[in-house]
């Protein structure tokens, strides 16, 4: 397994791992996670009682890594958009909710 060093203590990038987004090391918790939960408006204390095996430190960090490459953050985040996702498997949203494959 080949893992991408960073500027960052706590984030890392491992092939194998979360296709390869920067995950918090030691974990499989990805960047994105920590900003979809700040865009939702938690706090650092709330986003712990969620993720309790992460520190203050490693959500202050992912956060730092977020604002350091936003462009990068913000195209996968907008790829991985759940009407981003339908379209691109050629999936639709039935009245009652439910996922209709092709």
């Amino acid at each position: 397994m080949s893992t991408v060093l960073t500027d960052y203590r706590y984030i890392t990038q491992t092939p194998e791992v979360c296709g390869g987004r920067p995950i918090i090391r030691g974990t499989r918790t990805a960047v994105q996670t920590i900003v979809g939960y700040y865009k939702l408006g938690l706090s650092v204390e709330e986003m712990l009682e969620g993720l309790p095996h992460l520190t203050a430190a490693q959500i202050y960090e992912a956060l730092s890594y977020y604002h350091d490459y936003l462009t990068e953050i913000e195209n996968d985040l907008s790829v991985n958009q759940t009407a981003n996702v339908l379209t691109r498997h050629g999936l639709t949203v039935a009245p009652d909710g439910r996922i209709v494959l092709p």
